[in-house]
């Protein structure tokens, strides 16, 4: 964006509205590529917006075609100067633990025309082989018949409430338009805990107890 003098609170909702653009405007373009989230990284010298995906082949094109053109595109619509915006393509890691491409995967699979429970419970089921620690699937809207209905899938350990709940679960909220009307899906992933905090949270549950081993007491004669 064209840097300007603004007070930070501006600077803030300045930075917020460009990503949430920023991100809608990748969900719609890379949707069919597991566009899975993007990280905007703002160095002295350029911009860096790493885009994960689960095909980055797909995102980069031919000879990285497509990644010039998106390049090209974020330039022009926020006004950037020429080569201070630079994007890169990330691959997911796991993608059974991405709410995202489990989202777009499970949306994919009702345009295709598959029965509502069975896709919801592949994808349940594919997430928690994953190593996920739970998995929720809400399907809202005209699943069958005129009246509209929320189904729930559900499997595994899930918590709801409290600071837990904003570290552990990943949430994705797509919509299909289907013939009889638009559906509503919503997954929701409980991750598990990682130490290294590449698949999960660094940070322990605060109800999780580790019982030690008690020492061994010396014998006393």
């Amino acid at each position: 964006m064209a840097t300007t003098q603004q007070s930070k609170k501006r600077k803030f909702v300045a930075d917020g509205v460009f990503y949430a653009e920023l991100n809608e405007m990748l969900t719609r373009e890379l949707a069919e590529d597991g566009y899975s989230g993007v990280e905007v990284r703002v160095t002295p010298m350029r911009t860096e917006i790493i885009i994960r995906a689960t095909r980055t082949q797909n995102v980069l094109g031919e000879k990285g075609r497509r990644i010039r053109e998106l390049t090209g595109l974020v330039q022009k619509r926020w006004q950037f100067a020429e080569g201070s915006v630079e994007l890169y393509a990330e691959k997911v890691a796991n993608r059974g633990l991405c709410a995202v491409a489990q989202c777009e995967s499970l949306r994919y699979k009702l345009i295709g025309g598959l029965a509502v429970r069975r896709a919801a419970y592949g994808v349940v089921r594919f997430i928690m082989e994953s190593g996920a620690k739970g998995a929720e699937v809400v399907i809202a809207g005209k699943v069958r018949g005129a009246r509209a209905k929320g189904m729930k899938f559900g499997d595994g350990y899930f918590i709801r409430t409290g600071h837990p709940h904003k570290l552990y679960v990943d949430n994705a909220i797509r919509h299909v338009s289907m013939r009889q009307g638009m559906i509503g899906i919503r997954v929701s992933i409980m991750l598990p805990h990682d130490p290294t905090g590449k698949t999960g949270p660094k940070k322990p549950l605060p109800d999780k107890v580790i019982v030690h081993e008690p020492k061994e007491e010396p014998e006393y004669v």
